[in-house]
């Protein structure tokens, strides 16, 4: 019989084959899942022998990620900002980068009254945002049926679903009529056709194409966003995206035809231009 420290290697070895980054802390967080111990209790445990039923749950977890489906959707929840949120192929996975963002926004927006979140995919950013700002009313746009439903199951998980309204739209064209916002956020498809195409097996075979590219050179609905959001927005108020890291230079021109006063790029982690701030 197997212990833990042996399934560990052989996965770890495994997974390495495969091509997959990272693939000792793959194996053991698919490990620790599959006999339900926190990653710091596996290591505890590593001389502890894993049953035949044990093992095959673990093989089936393995099965899925050497075929390069994300660990988050394997797992069924990924952490952001301090939530909880279940992930699955009906939305996009949140990233660090998307992190940093709603660091940001939190950092330099004072306290919003009205926040707008367009395409919200599983519910990250919006949550995250009520959770930061608790007497904030929060919409939350998304154009495919779909990711609204695992956003409204994020919503209830975290107990926000009361300040939190989804609306169904593509982008700005089904919000109702109501007051302006005081923040609209925003990580929209960026990637461009080629980026997409070359993208990893765990984000082009298996995360939503709609949610990644966006035309040839990734602007078309980054730009709409912006020329949209002109309107949308309170006086004194803020725009803030997550974007590719191309399209700069465009974003600056298209945010002052839209009448934003004043713009601000920031770097992501590697040092590319990763986030656009504008104001009205």
């Amino acid at each position: 019989m197997l212990t833990v420290i042996e399934v560990v290697r052989k996965t770890s070895e495994f997974f390495a084959s495969k091509g997959i980054e990272s693939p000792r802390l793959n194996a053991e967080l698919l490990l620790g899942h599959a006999l339900g111990l926190a990653r710091m209790r596996l290591y505890l445990e590593f001389e502890r022998p894993v049953s035949q039923a044990e093992l095959a749950t673990v093989r089936e977890l393995v099965r899925r990620r050497g075929r390069r489906e994300p660990i988050q959707y394997i797992l069924g929840f990924t952490d952001f900002h301090g939530l909880r949120l279940k992930t699955d192929r009906r939305a996009l996975i949140p990233r660090p980068e998307t992190e940093f963002l709603v660091e940001t926004v939190v950092a330099r927006c004072g306290s919003p009254r009205r926040i707008l979140d367009l395409g919200t995919g599983c519910g990250a950013i919006a949550l995250a945002l009520a959770s930061a700002f608790p007497e904030a009313s929060v919409t939350a746009v998304d154009a495919s049926a779909e990711a609204l439903s695992l956003a409204a199951e994020n919503a209830q998980a975290t107990g926000l679903a009361a300040r939190v309204a989804l609306v169904e739209s593509d982008w700005f064209s089904g919000l109702p009529a109501g007051e302006p916002f005081d923040l609209v956020v925003a990580n929209p498809p960026y990637l461009t056709e080629a980026e997409a195409a070359a993208s990893p097996p765990e984000v082009r075979e298996h995360e939503p194409a709609l949610a990644l590219a966006s035309g040839y050179d990734g602007f078309s609905d980054t730009g709409r966003i912006v020329s949209g959001s002109a309107g949308a927005i309170a006086t004194g108020g803020m725009l803030a995206l997550e974007t590719g890291t191309g399209h700069h230079a465009r974003l600056v021109e298209s945010a002052r035809a839209a009448g934003f006063s004043r713009t601000e790029s920031l770097r992501d982690l590697a040092g590319r231009d990763r986030f656009f701030l504008a104001w009205r």
